[in-house]
């Protein structure tokens, strides 16, 4: 018998270690990069004016974490190298990615653009850093508890199944019979190492993901396989991608509490047409006609309130020095 976020861990670190890509149509699930190139070139934007708003510092590190297999900076790069060329000049990219396989795809779509790779947010060099982390957090493993006879108890894993054990951790005393409540001690480590290191060396950090803007109970685990969601996420550990929804205002609170300003969240859809996704999705559209419809589709899903502009939240952790940043005005 095993915790869940332990169980989470072991499974999530076996799945992204198989030599076979997830991302695409031909693997497990799709992530925006591959869905509109778009997004990565007003990422990149976004990126540009927030180091003019740093100050611009040269060098500066350029960090993504989670880079899957590089799309998202290769657009960003592109696209900084057009209309930004003292932002190229001066960032050091740098992947946090743990998987082998997927570090050998990033080498093959980046090359020498990429100063190294890290194991951890431990290892990256000091310095002002800008750093971007697309569907990052919800990969991370949370715990469950669940509200049994006006008590928690918390989810452990044994022989396929949840078996509910007693707990010691401070949870809210309302809470429904049968409520559940999750708690991503993962993502907010992550949240609390970054905003030490940028409320002292300045910067910020860009996270995209989906879940409520708000905290509350709900039960968001859940196994992907195939594009195929519903799956029994105890099943079978290592074979399919296991999620869950990001507590956004949780990670705005732990920032906060380290000295770092929050900015956020906000709904995906309205921060891209901010930094003008659809206005570029047209231009793409234009300069291949034959592919108009599927850029412009693909631009659309991600905006989209039906689509992916509501469900996924955009939030900033960054130095509390800095300004509003882009797609944060009167957020």
């Amino acid at each position: 018998m095993e915790r869940l976020d332990h169980f989470m861990a072991r499974a999530i670190a076996a799945y992204y270690a198989r030599p076979a890509s997830p991302f695409g149509r031909a693997g497990d699930f799709t992530t925006a990069p591959e869905i509109s190139q778009a997004f990565g070139e007003v990422l990149g934007g976004w990126a540009a004016v927030s180091w003019e708003l740093m100050g611009r510092p040269h060098p500066v590190l350029l960090v993504e974490v989670g880079p899957g297999r590089g799309t998202l900076m290769a657009d960003a790069l592109r696209a900084v190298g057009e209309v930004a060329a003292p932002f190229r000049a001066a960032l050091r990219l740098h992947l946090v990615e743990t998987s082998p396989a997927l570090r050998e795809q990033q080498r093959r779509m980046l090359g020498d653009a990429v100063a190294d790779w890290h194991e951890d947010l431990a290892t990256l060099p000091a310095g002002p850093m800008l750093l971007i982390g697309n569907e990052f957090l919800d990969a991370l493993p949370i715990r469950q508890f669940i509200r049994r006879d006006g008590g928690w108890r918390e989810r452990h894993v044994a022989e396929g199944r949840f078996v509910e054990e007693p707990t010691e951790m401070a949870l809210p005393t309302e809470a429904p019979e049968g409520a559940v409540q999750e708690v991503g001690e993962a993502a907010q480590a992550v949240a609390a190492q970054l905003a030490r290191r940028l409320a002292t060396q300045g910067g910020a950090a860009l996270f995209l993901d989906y879940g409520p803007a708000e905290s509350g109970f709900g039960e968001s685990l859940q196994a992907v396989r195939g594009q195929a969601t519903g799956l029994d996420p105890l099943a079978d550990p290592g074979s399919a991608d296991l999620t869950a929804h990001v507590d956004f205002a949780a990670l705005a609170r732990t920032a906060r509490a380290q000295g770092a300003a929050a900015q956020g969240p906000l709904p995906q859809g309205l921060f891209l047409q901010r930094l003008g996704l659809m206005t570029r999705a047209a231009m793409l559209a234009r300069a291949r006609p034959r592919l108009a419809g599927e850029i412009l589709s693909g631009a659309e899903r991600l905006v989209a309130a039906e689509g992916m502009g509501r469900l996924f939240k955009v939030l900033a952790l960054c130095d509390p020095r800095l300004p509003t940043l882009p797609g944060f005005e009167s957020a």
